[in-house]
Protein backbone atom coordinates (compact mmCIF):
# COMPACT_ATOMS: atom_id res chain seq x y z
CA UNK A 1 0.00 0.00 0.00
CA UNK A 2 1.36 3.42 -0.89
CA UNK A 3 1.35 6.20 1.56
CA UNK A 4 0.34 9.35 0.79
CA UNK A 5 2.66 12.17 0.54
CA UNK A 6 1.68 15.27 2.83
CA UNK A 7 2.33 18.20 0.29
CA UNK A 8 2.50 21.66 2.02
CA UNK A 9 1.47 24.94 0.95
CA UNK A 10 3.12 28.26 0.68
CA UNK A 11 1.25 31.51 -0.88
CA UNK A 12 2.11 34.96 -0.27
CA UNK A 13 0.76 38.57 -1.28
CA UNK A 14 3.54 40.45 -4.17
CA UNK A 15 1.92 43.47 -2.16
CA UNK A 16 4.50 44.35 0.72
CA UNK A 17 3.84 46.72 3.58
CA UNK A 18 6.82 47.59 6.22
CA UNK A 19 8.86 44.94 4.35
CA UNK A 20 6.21 42.27 4.97
CA UNK A 21 3.78 41.13 2.53
CA UNK A 22 0.11 41.79 3.06
CA UNK A 23 -0.57 38.35 3.64
CA UNK A 24 1.22 34.49 3.95
CA UNK A 25 -0.20 31.34 4.22
CA UNK A 26 2.09 28.53 5.09
CA UNK A 27 0.94 25.00 6.07
CA UNK A 28 2.15 21.80 6.42
CA UNK A 29 5.99 20.79 4.82
CA UNK A 30 7.55 23.88 3.45
CA UNK A 31 7.86 23.30 -0.35
CA UNK A 32 10.74 25.80 -0.97
CA UNK A 33 12.75 25.11 1.93
CA UNK A 34 12.18 21.26 3.39
CA UNK A 35 10.77 22.40 6.79
CA UNK A 36 8.63 20.31 8.82
CA UNK A 37 6.14 23.27 9.31
CA UNK A 38 5.57 26.02 7.20
CA UNK A 39 6.13 29.70 8.98
CA UNK A 40 3.97 32.18 7.74
CA UNK A 41 5.23 35.90 8.18
CA UNK A 42 2.77 38.42 7.17
CA UNK A 43 0.42 41.38 8.13
CA UNK A 44 -1.72 38.66 7.87
CA UNK A 45 -0.11 35.34 8.12
CA UNK A 46 -1.87 31.45 8.23
CA UNK A 47 -0.04 28.77 8.83
CA UNK A 48 1.14 26.03 11.23
CA UNK A 49 3.43 28.58 12.70
CA UNK A 50 2.17 32.51 11.76
CA UNK A 51 3.83 35.47 13.25
CA UNK A 52 2.28 38.92 12.10
CA UNK A 53 0.33 41.96 12.72
CA UNK A 54 -3.13 39.58 12.83
CA UNK A 55 -1.56 35.35 13.50
CA UNK A 56 -4.19 32.49 12.44
CA UNK A 57 -1.94 29.29 13.47
CA UNK A 58 -1.23 26.29 15.80
CA UNK A 59 1.66 28.52 16.90
CA UNK A 60 0.72 31.87 16.74
CA UNK A 61 2.20 35.12 17.53
CA UNK A 62 1.03 39.14 16.56
CA UNK A 63 -0.55 41.96 17.95
CA UNK A 64 -3.84 39.64 16.78
CA UNK A 65 -2.86 35.67 17.80
CA UNK A 66 -5.70 33.28 17.02
CA UNK A 67 -4.23 29.74 17.64
CA UNK A 68 -3.26 26.81 19.93
CA UNK A 69 -0.55 28.40 21.59
CA UNK A 70 -1.12 32.21 21.02
CA UNK A 71 0.88 34.73 21.89
CA UNK A 72 0.37 38.51 21.38
CA UNK A 73 -1.38 41.66 22.54
CA UNK A 74 -4.69 40.17 22.06
CA UNK A 75 -4.35 36.54 22.15
CA UNK A 76 -7.37 33.50 21.53
CA UNK A 77 -6.07 30.11 22.00
CA UNK A 78 -6.04 27.00 24.13
CA UNK A 79 -2.99 28.50 25.94
CA UNK A 80 -3.17 32.02 25.63
CA UNK A 81 -0.49 34.66 26.42
CA UNK A 82 -1.47 38.25 26.06
CA UNK A 83 -2.52 41.93 27.31
CA UNK A 84 -5.47 40.68 26.78
CA UNK A 85 -6.42 37.18 26.80
CA UNK A 86 -9.13 34.27 25.92
CA UNK A 87 -8.56 30.20 26.25
CA UNK A 88 -8.25 27.37 28.21
CA UNK A 89 -5.57 28.80 30.37
CA UNK A 90 -5.34 32.22 29.95
CA UNK A 91 -2.33 34.81 31.00
CA UNK A 92 -2.08 38.06 31.11
CA UNK A 93 -3.63 41.67 32.17
CA UNK A 94 -7.54 41.01 31.15
CA UNK A 95 -7.94 37.11 31.01
CA UNK A 96 -11.36 34.94 30.51
CA UNK A 97 -10.87 31.27 30.17
CA UNK A 98 -10.87 27.86 31.93
CA UNK A 99 -8.16 28.97 34.24
CA UNK A 100 -7.59 32.55 34.28
CA UNK A 101 -4.46 34.35 35.40
CA UNK A 102 -3.87 37.49 35.33
CA UNK A 103 -4.79 41.30 36.62
CA UNK A 104 -8.33 41.12 35.86
CA UNK A 105 -9.03 37.27 36.08
CA UNK A 106 -12.57 35.92 34.58
CA UNK A 107 -13.22 32.01 34.64
CA UNK A 108 -13.87 28.94 35.91
CA UNK A 109 -10.78 29.08 38.28
CA UNK A 110 -9.42 32.68 38.12
CA UNK A 111 -6.61 34.53 39.74
CA UNK A 112 -5.82 37.93 39.72
CA UNK A 113 -5.48 41.49 41.89
CA UNK A 114 -9.28 41.36 40.45
CA UNK A 115 -10.50 37.40 40.09
CA UNK A 116 -14.48 36.80 39.35
CA UNK A 117 -15.08 32.57 38.75
CA UNK A 118 -16.20 29.23 39.87
CA UNK A 119 -13.28 29.31 42.40
CA UNK A 120 -11.55 33.16 42.51
CA UNK A 121 -8.45 33.63 44.68
CA UNK A 122 -7.60 37.63 44.43
CA UNK A 123 -7.25 40.56 46.27
CA UNK A 124 -11.06 41.67 45.35
CA UNK A 125 -12.71 38.03 44.90
CA UNK A 126 -15.85 37.07 43.82
CA UNK A 127 -17.34 32.99 42.95
CA UNK A 128 -18.35 30.13 44.59
CA UNK A 129 -15.22 29.48 46.22
CA UNK A 130 -13.52 33.33 46.46
CA UNK A 131 -10.30 33.51 48.60
CA UNK A 132 -8.42 36.67 49.33
CA UNK A 133 -8.71 40.41 51.38
CA UNK A 134 -12.13 41.10 50.06
CA UNK A 135 -14.56 38.84 49.01
CA UNK A 136 -18.22 37.77 47.43
CA UNK A 137 -18.36 33.55 47.97
CA UNK A 138 -21.41 31.44 49.23
CA UNK A 139 -20.26 31.75 52.70
CA UNK A 140 -18.76 35.71 52.85
CA UNK A 141 -19.84 38.76 51.58
CA UNK A 142 -16.86 41.22 53.15
CA UNK A 143 -18.55 45.06 52.66
CA UNK A 144 -15.36 45.88 50.58
CA UNK A 145 -16.12 43.47 48.17
CA UNK A 146 -19.70 44.55 47.80
CA UNK A 147 -18.87 48.09 47.26
CA UNK A 148 -15.84 47.15 45.14
CA UNK A 149 -17.97 44.51 42.59
CA UNK A 150 -21.28 46.49 42.80
CA UNK A 151 -21.48 47.93 39.39
CA UNK A 152 -20.27 44.71 37.85
CA UNK A 153 -22.61 42.36 39.55
CA UNK A 154 -26.77 42.40 39.81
Amino acid sequence: MQQAQMKGLRRRSTATLFGLPVFEIAVGPDPEKGEVCGHARGIIAIGDKATGGIAIGGLARGIVAIGGLAQGIVAIGGLALGIVSFGGLAIGGLVLGGLAVGGVALGGCAVGVVAVGGAAFGYYACGGAAFGKYVISAVERSPEAVEFFKRWLP
